[in-house]
């Protein structure tokens, strides 16, 4: 095994004390720059965490924090079968998405200064200094998705965040549910699931660092979705991290190679993991495992 159990036991942890400070301050910044735009002072706007920092999941030191800017007062639709907006009794919005995302632009560079925000393709990207972590500000609407569940009720719907991309691209996405089902399966797994998570993220970031694998396909993302589609049993009855890394991988690996992977979730359980324009295949963390696999130095006999 490359690497010792006590080198596995000490990867379960989270982000340091100093570095979770400089994690909240960013993330109070942007808070603060929304709250005092006078652009934004009439609209109903949720600021909340997602990603690895909201999951409890991240593992580089000064990583980035994801912080979604959500407008409530206008939002994105997505009708039950034959519905219409008017079936509801929604009105058109008095904002378009690129007014919005201009105003909270202008809102961030006052907070932050010119040379240090810049606009990236799915957020606003905000550099670090010794105060706070660079942080990604996704600007967005609120999904209200009613087809997900086929609910004719105006105030019964899957929430979800919607916005447009700079390259154009429409991004659609749950992060509250990801939030909770992570929560509800480290519950489950006695609070292995995260801790499983953090050391498959640093395989993959000691893989990424030795030039092992590519790190636009192979995703934090990804390895947190694979992890999340292992059975409950799998993470939580072995009686060492070797051997819960060993079964974890095992388990991916042949769930892929059987096509019993079809099925297979995001995190959020609102999105299919190997479908649509995708960055990755099944081909892809296939491959990653096995690459793991041979990285780790796990002898073949025990697959």
């Amino acid at each position: 095994m490359k690497y010792s159990e006590e080198t596995l036991i000490s990867w379960c942890k989270p982000a340091s004390d100093t570095e979770d400070n400089k994690i909240n301050n960013a993330i109070n910044m942007i808070k603060d720059a929304i709250n005092k735009s006078v652009g934004l002072e009439n609209l109903t706007i949720e600021v909340f965490v997602q990603g690895s920092y909201a999951n409890n999941t991240n593992v580089r030191v000064n990583s980035d924090v994801d912080v979604c800017i959500m407008l409530k007062s206008t939002f994105f639709t997505e009708y039950a079968d034959g519905m219409t907006g008017e079936d509801y009794g929604f009105i058109d919005g008095t904002i378009s998405f690129n007014d919005y995302k201009k105003d909270v632009l202008k809102a961030l560079t006052d907070k932050f200064g010119f040379d240090n925000v810049s606009i990236g393709n799915k957020s606003i990207k905000i550099k670090s200094n010794t105060y706070h972590v660079s942080a990604d500000a996704v600007v967005a609407f609120m999904l209200k998705d009613f087809k997900i569940i086929q609910s004719k009720n105006a105030n019964r719907y899957v929430e979800g965040i919607r916005f447009y991309a700079k390259d154009g691209s429409v991004v659609s996405n749950y992060p509250k549910d990801h939030i909770e089902n992570g929560i509800a399966k480290n519950n489950r797994t006695n609070y292995e699931y995260k801790k499983l998570v953090r050391i498959f993220k640093r395989i993959r970031n000691a893989m990424v660092d030795d030039g092992e694998i590519d790190k636009e396909k192979i995703t934090s993302f990804l390895v947190e979705c694979l992890v999340w589609n292992i059975p409950d049993s799998t993470i939580k009855y072995h009686s060492t991290w070797t051997e819960t890394v060993r079964q974890a991988i095992s388990y991916i690996y042949n769930a892929i190679r059987e096509e019993n992977h079809d099925e297979w979730g995001e995190v959020s359980e609102r999105l299919y993991l190997f479908n649509g324009n995708r960055k990755w295949s099944a081909a892809d963390a296939k491959g990653f495992m096995l690459k793991a696999w041979n990285y780790l130095e796990y002898d073949d006999e025990s697959n």
